[in-house]
């Protein structure tokens, strides 16, 4: 372990590896020598903003910390590194990272699964790597830092700050989405922004769908 495993916010729980990690809807997890995988807790108060833009939250804070470990990502000429809603990092169109949020009362368990050092074999969709640009010992407290910054502007600044800044790192308006509902259901349509509680705004031939649930592919 890298971090107290104690459940208080603030403390990371970082593991070397997983034997039973699990992805969103249940997906199978893989889990590859050097790759980093760490939860972190969220205790909920009173005031602060709807729970479900943690979410956005999470993609902002960890989108600053790989573009801070490896500075040239993100920037003009190199592979772009990007947002997915709901909550996956792309590197030139492929997944480097996803992020689960797990709720329990007024506690939210965050956790990131980031491919630092190799990319996994994925059902239907390809992965990309850092290719060991950093380690996990050397991501962590990059990670660390980078959500508390995240947390501090989601719960004190304006309720709109963190899905702003989210937008700015992602899918642009108007790009061609289709958004897969269920293993039966697909709807496709353009990017049209985010409602207050970070659900997903595509618009579509019959006016704009709300989908606060799904799988996005660009």
């Amino acid at each position: 372990m890298l971090a107290a495993p104690e459940s208080v916010e603030g403390d990371w729980l970082v593991a070397r590896s997983q034997d039973a990690g699990r992805g969103r809807h249940g997906r199978a997890w893989t889990s590859l020598k050097g790759n980093f995988f760490g939860s972190t807790l969220v205790m909920l108060g009173a005031g602060d903003p709807l729970a479900q833009t943690l979410s956005l939250g999470a993609g902002v804070a960890l989108i600053e910390a790989v573009a801070i470990a490896v500075p040239g990502l993100g920037q003009p000429h190199a592979p772009p590194l990007l947002l997915k809603w709901p909550n996956d990092l792309l590197l030139d169109g492929r997944k480097l990272a996803g992020i689960l949020l797990e709720r329990s009362g007024d506690r939210i368990v965050v956790g990131f699964g980031v491919n630092l050092a190799a990319a996994p074999d994925l059902d239907g969709r390809t992965a990309a790597s850092l290719e060991g640009a950093v380690t996990p010992e050397g991501f962590a407290p990059l990670l660390a830092a980078s959500f508390a910054r995240m947390l501090a502007r989601w719960r004190g600044g304006d309720p709109a700050a963190v899905a702003t800044a989210w937008l700015a790192r992602a899918h642009p308006l108007g790009a061609a989405l289709t958004v897969h509902t269920s293993a039966d259901e697909s709807l496709g349509g353009a990017f049209d922004g985010l409602e207050p509680d970070g659900a997903l705004r595509l618009r579509t031939g019959d006016g704009v769908r709300i989908v606060r649930a799904g799988d996005v592919s660009l």
